[in-house]
C-alpha cells in the first residue's frame, strides 16, 4: 500500500490539479484493496483452512465454501516454507512456517512431498 501512496504522491507531483489528485486517490485506493484482498486475505475467495485427505486436498475459503482441489506437479518444500501450485483453482497457495503448528506444518510438509499424512500403524495403537 505504501509503494501505491508513492506513485500518487508521484502522479501529483508531476499532473497537478484535479486530474493528479484523482488518479492519486485511485491509485492509493487501488492499493488498499490490493491489500485487502491479497495481503490481509480478507476477500471471500482467500484460503482459510486445508483439509489433507490421502493424495486429496481440500481448500476451506474465508466464504465457508469447499473447494476440492487439483494438485499440479509443482511443488516448493523447505524447512520454512511450503508452496503448493494447483491446477484446479488455478492458484498457488504459500504455507510459511510460523502459520501453522509445528506438527500441523510438518504433516503438510511430509504430505507435500510424499503424499501422505504420517499416520501409525494399527498394531501401535494403544488398545
Amino acid at each position: 500500500m505504501a509503494l501505491h501512496a508513492a506513485a500518487g504522491i508521484c502522479v501529483v507531483a508531476v499532473l497537478p490539479g484535479v486530474a493528479g489528485g484523482l488518479l492519486a486517490a485511485a491509485l492509493i485506493l487501488l492499493g488498499a484493496a490490493a491489500a485487502w484482498s491479497r495481503a490481509l486475505l480478507g476477500a471471500a475467495g482467500s484460503v482459510r483452512g486445508v483439509e489433507l485427505d490421502g493424495p486429496a486436498i481440500a481448500l476451506k475459503l474465508a466464504s465457508g465454501e469447499r473447494i476440492v482441489a487439483e494438485l499440479s506437479e509443482r511443488r516448493y518444500v523447505t524447512r520454512f516454507v511450503v508452496a503448493l501450485s494447483f491446477r484446479r483453482p488455478r492458484r498457488t497457495l504459500l504455507v510459511t512456517r510460523d502459520m501453522l503448528a509445528p506438527d500441523s506444518f510438518r504433516a503438510l510438509r511430509l504430505w507435500a512431498l510424499w503424499g501422505k499424512v504420517p499416520g501409525v500403524a494399527a498394531k501401535q495403537l494403544p488398545a
